[in-house]
């Protein structure tokens, strides 16, 4: 698979976690925010990690940024958005093990290959 396949996938599955995430409580977000904040945080993941970062630096840049998004977007209180982004990491992390497995990313991140 090629890297702009790769990236493109990487985001939709993302964006898709986020907008899972969310519509399982009552109040979720526009799929368009949802394809915001998988651009923001693959592009973010992608490129720590094209410029040599250490791996927990790649996996550290992209979460806050995430977080911020999700709290503007969703536009509720602390806890509902607490509950939201448990939520939305559970989800990403169940679509993460197959495609880590039929891909091999060590994450939604399409530049970090497994070893």
């Amino acid at each position: 698979m090629n890297y702009f396949l790769s990236y493109a996938l990487s985001i939709i599955l993302t964006s898709l976690s986020y907008f899972i995430g969310t519509h399982i409580l009552k109040k979720g977000i526009e799929s368009w925010q949802a394809l915001i904040i998988g651009f923001t945080v693959v592009s973010l993941g992608a490129l720590t990690e094209y410029l040599g970062a250490p791996i927990w630096l790649i996996v550290l840049i992209p979460f806050p940024v995430g977080m911020l998004l999700l709290f503007l977007f969703l536009q509720q209180p602390l806890q509902i958005w607490f509950i939201a982004y448990i939520t939305v990491l559970a989800l990403y992390t169940i679509i993460h093990i197959p495609m880590s497995y039929f891909f091999h990313f060590h994450s939604l991140i399409p530049a970090w290959k497994l070893s």
